[in-house]
């Protein structure tokens, strides 16, 4: 190798900040709040490990524009989103960045998102070198600069994304039928407050003992009984969960009078599954790895069918669906070769919320996703032929966009549902 080679290689690999994991401690890890219900117990279980996080809250305009300042406005939305929370959380003076970091998850899909920290580190460049980006992913991707995964720490995750999507289900359903105000948010804060405990005491994997707990923290709220509207939320994985991609999609349908109905997220991490499973049948890829993502799969499949049988042993709330039930569905409106920007999911999704009774839908769409359009709207005319029940709206999330155009085209959908109920 020439001496200009060697140079230039080395200038590749030292013109962004590393973070120093052995001085780990000193440092505040910013993390986006795309995942509210999952992320402050997925965040408390990493800071076990000695790692000190927080989960970003500021929203706003302002967090938009920064975003803008930074990132091409062709590049998907969720990106403007993510650079303008860490921006606009930097530039607050909170934070010293010099002993700041940022982290972002990312799923190893051929989506944008597997390429953001190249985004996030060119526009951290501009204003604040020295911060590190961290990735968290299970694809190989950015080895050696991100947080240690080991066995103990994984089944944290996969426990805490299961708890979430428990306690996300019960307050959904719980709170827009609460006899009194708050009561919902007070079972939802003993439930987390209980399953940090069980983090400091290692009983965070006694699965059955905590689920019943959840369960019964939300069943013990008096309710009216009084009938709503289900709103099912489906779309992108960032603005279908994250308060600040959609908008507050959420608490708009509760101040609707709705019952907001989404999606688990253990869904999409075994639908990613499920897709390399296909790439090792379809294409020969990475077979080897296959092996043990059917042994991961099996095991977390296991876990989900335990979880919908105590739900409905329990009675009182309508469980989440089957992986295997969601790909059955996708069968009828899509290939599951097709995984792209949410790919065969969203349809499978969609059509396992109308066999159920949720035919009032929103589907999420974010700015910049060309596949995700495709999978979504794409998708929508072949539902509604095979439900013609179906009430599904596409909205729109991105820079230009106003809240209020977005809130109009979902009262829209409102109104024809109420008239239908009436």
């Amino acid at each position: 190798m020439s001496t200009a080679t060697q140079k230039k290689t080395v200038d590749l690999t030292e013109q962004y900040a590393k973070f120093p994991d052995e001085r780990r401690g000193e440092y505040t890890i910013l993390v986006p709040d795309m995942l509210p219900w999952h992320f402050e117990l997925l965040i408390y279980a990493v800071g076990r490990r000695g790692y000190h996080m927080e989960m970003l809250q500021n929203h706003g305009r302002q967090v938009i524009d920064e975003g803008l300042k930074h990132v091409h406005n062709d590049t998907c939305f969720p990106a403007l989103c993510i650079i303008g929370q860490y921006l606009d959380a930097l530039k607050s003076g909170k934070y010293d960045p010099d002993k700041t970091a940022v982290l972002i998850t990312q799923s190893g899909g051929g989506c944008r998102a597997s390429n953001y920290v190249p985004l996030i580190r060119k526009a951290l460049k501009a204003e604040f070198p020295q911060v590190p980006v961290l990735s968290l992913n299970l694809a190989g991707l950015e080895r050696g600069n991100g947080i240690k995964l080991d066995l103990s720490l994984l089944l944290d995750i996969a426990y805490g994304i299961f708890y979430g999507d428990l306690i996300m289900t019960c307050f959904n359903q719980t709170a827009p039928y609460e006899a009194h105000t708050g009561d919902s948010v007070a079972a939802r804060d003993r439930c987390m407050a209980a399953l940090k405990a069980t983090i400091d005491r290692k009983k965070f994997h006694k699965w059955k003992r905590n689920a019943q707990f959840i369960l019964q923290t939300f069943a013990a709220v008096s309710t009216t009984g009084e009938k709503k509207i289900k709103v099912g939320i489906v779309g992108e994985i960032y603005v279908k969960y994250s308060p600040l991609g959609n908008s507050d999609l959420e608490k708009f349908l509760l101040s609707e009078g709705c019952e907001p109905v989404v999606p688990a997220l253990m869904d999409f991490m075994l639908y990613c599954i499920v897709n390399n499973l296909n790439d090792a049948k379809l294409y020969g890829r990475h077979r080897t790895r296959a092996l043990f993502l059917r042994i991961v799969y099996a095991y977390l499949r296991r876990r989900q069918k335990k979880l919908i049988a105590l739900m409905k042993k329990q009675g009182r709330f309508e469980p989440m669906h089957e992986i295997e039930h969601l790909r059955k569905c996708a069968d009828k409106v899509l290939n599951q070769g097709v995984k792209m920007g949410e790919g065969w999911l969203i349809p499978a999704e969609m059509a396992a919320l109308c066999e159920t009774g949720t035919e009032n839908i929103v589907c999420t769409q974010p700015f910049g996703c060309l596949p995700n359009h495709i999978a979504g709207k794409g998708a929508v005319r072949t539902v509604k032929k095979l439900y013609p029940e179906a009430n599904i709206v596409p909205v729109d999330y991105d820079p230009s966009a106003t809240r209020v155009n977005q809130e109009n085209r979902i009262k829209l959908m409102l109104a024809q549902a109420r008239e239908k109920q009436e």
